[in-house]
């Protein structure tokens, strides 16, 4: 790697920065413009969910996309404020103290400055693969969950009743019931007239700035009935002025009060981003580094958490809009941040007269588009583990801590990957006479004649420590109950092969050898038999059991096999054993 190399491996942003031109420029401030007229109104109402003031989720969409853009690997991603990462932040900071208080908004900026180092120190670590192991169905579970507690959270200034702050999802729902004679109908208008003009107008263009209409007409209606005189609270006043400097506090207590919930954070922050740039970059055709987008979103936050910003992440609605905004390089996040500063210095003021009521209205909407309903109804019908996955993790985020509920989803995950590795497919191959070529077909697609005295076998998956007892019970089987001590392993299907699998290869091929046969192998991978060959294992068995192809180890142990068997045989299903019956008859037309 070249001086010049390693500057741009350092400053990523030097890589795309050739491919801006006046043209791009042109496209990105357009796509720019347009994320920062939708990430006004979510800026609001992700913070609320947050349990902090408005301005912080405008100023984390100021500063995070910025950095994330400057460091980051995708082009088209953009960074911000997310519903799931608010949620997991105010049930981390709430049982601490007070939503909204300055020790509530200190905890957040310490939590997100926390979050921020473990994603950067995964991309440092080039861990970019550790969201491989967080399942699809963790997150559409977790997601879910986040969603039915998002729209609970709501449902009291949809209402207008009273609920006390901190309460459980059960405990919440039950205060609902008992206090649902006090609705405040003007409240609920609002609210409604607020998500279903959202609606509607989504309907009508889905590039329409759809929420930010649907709060002007729910501010019109408040205006119209009189806030004041109705009980009908309002939005505080945003400040007009930039993200102000700020300090995390990283004090040794504070740390350890926060190191876990940062790192619920910092892996779904890290999932939601992956998984959105990987998303984006299938229609954009770029290639993603996950090692450097860890580096980007740990940044983000880090520089954040002094500027008066939560934790964010990436955005599937706006990077999704970004990109079908024409939007070529990450210049457009970087105007989309800038142009949201202007906005909000020019229009502060105005925020003073929405109704809370109708940012309720709006975040059920953003909550009900949070459940991706298609990929519920495919994973249900697709597999009954997959569900089970995604159950355990929906009822365990409603009901528990969020930041256990995603690791229990990733160690359910675990399990039933590590289950399913442990019982590889052993398929048991015999020639097909019936084919000209003699290929070696499975014999559960079609019932073909096997040899009595050497059965071929077939290891679709890795040998491992938790496969190891599945495979040796299937060859103990062959060789004990059916009597055949000549066993070929065709391992074309194994990708690896650890200590624990090659010592009970081993085992099992001195077992065979003490009944007068043995274990063969063919079709290795050149990983696989290095493996091997440096651990000893293939001289342990043997280099003569060792063979290239089918045919190779076919021709070699049929000399082995027991010949007065093979006389009265009547299968001769190999070329072999045609080829002796044709000699032997050949000799008696001779004598």
């Amino acid at each position: 790697m070249n001086t010049i190399q390693r500057i741009k491996a350092f400053l990523p942003f030097l890589q795309w920065w050739e491919m801006v031109t006046p043209e791009t420029l042109k496209k990105d401030f357009m796509a720019g413009l347009t994320g920062a007229i939708i990430v006004l109104p979510q800026g609001i109402a992700f913070a609320t969910i947050a349990g902090l003031p408005p301005e912080y989720g405008l100023y984390t969409a100021m500063v995070t996309p910025i950095i994330a853009a400057l460091f980051g690997s995708s082009r088209h991603l953009i960074s911000g404020p997310t519903t799931a990462i608010s949620i997991v932040v105010f049930s981390s900071i709430s049982r601490y103290a007070e939503p909204g208080s300055p020790e509530f908004i200190q905890m957040a900026l310490t939590l997100t400055f926390l979050a921020g180092a473990y994603e950067f120190g995964f991309g440092l670590a080039r861990l970019g693969t550790l969201v491989n192991f967080v399942s699809h169905t963790v997150v559409v579970g977790f997601t879910a969950g986040a969603a039915i507690l998002i729209a609970t959270s709501q449902v009291k200034h949809v209402l207008g009743v009273h609920v006390p702050r901190g309460e459980s999802f059960a405990n919440t729902w039950l205060e609902i019931f008992h206090n649902i004679g006090d609705i405040n109908w003007y409240v609920f208008i609002i609210a409604m007239g607020t998500l279903i003009t959202a609606i509607i107008m989504r309907k009508i263009s889905p590039k329409m700035p759809h929420l930010l209409i649907a709060l002007v007409v729910g501010s019109l209606i408040a205006l119209v009935f009189g806030a004041s005189e109705h009980g009908i609270a309002l939005v505080p006043q945003i400040p007009p002025h930039l993200p102000p400097l700020s300090k995390p506090e990283l004090s040794l207590t504070m740390i350890q009060e926060l190191a876990p919930e940062a790192f619920a954070v910092a892996l779904l922050a890290l999932i939601e981003a992956v998984s959105i740039s990987r998303a984006v970059a299938t229609k954009s055709h770029q290639l993603i580094d996950s090692n450097q987008e860890f580096i980007g979103q740990g940044l983000s936050n880090m520089v954040g958490s002094f500027f008066s910003s939560y934790a964010g992440s990436g955005s599937f609605t706006r990077s999704g809009i970004n990109y079908a905004a024409g939007a070529v390089t990450p210049m457009s996040a970087i105007f989309a941040a800038v142009l949201l500063m202007l906005i909000v210095l020019l229009i502060a003021p105005l925020t003073a007269y929405i109704p809370v009521a109708a940012m309720g209205g709006v975040i059920l909407l953003v909550a009900w588009n949070l459940i991706e309903f298609h990929q519920i109804k495919v994973l249900v019908k697709a597999s009954a583990a997959e569900t089970g996955i995604l159950l355990t993790t929906f009822f365990a985020t409603l009901f528990l801590e969020l930041e256990f509920a995603i690791y229990l989803g990733v160690l359910l995950s675990l399990v039933i990957f590590l289950n399913r590795t442990s019982h590889p497919d052993i398929v048991t191959l015999a020639p097909d006479r019936d084919n000209a070529k003699n290929k070696f077909i499975n014999i559960e697609t079609k019932p073909v004649a096997q040899c009595p005295q050497m059965k071929i076998l077939r290891i679709d998956m890795s040998i491992y420590f938790g496969s190891v007892n599945h495979i040796e019970a299937k060859l103990m089987d062959i060789s004990e109950k059916q009597g055949i001590s000549h066993i070929l392993l065709v391992l074309s299907g194994v990708n690896f092969i650890d200590v624990a699998g090659a010592e009970m290869l081993v085992h099992q091929a001195h077992s065979l050898q003490e009944k007068g046969g043995n274990l063969y192998f063919c079709g290795m991978k050149s990983k696989v038999w290095q493996f091997m060959a440096q651990g000893g294992f293939i001289r342990e068995i043997g280099s003569a059991q060792f063979f290239e192809t089918k045919p190779d180890a076919i021709a070699a142990i049929y000399k082995r096999l027991d010949k007065q068997r093979c006389e009265t045989c009547v299968t001769r299903i190999f070329k072999e054993c045609l080829e002796s019956e044709e000699e032997k008859e050949e000799k008696e037309k001779t004598a």
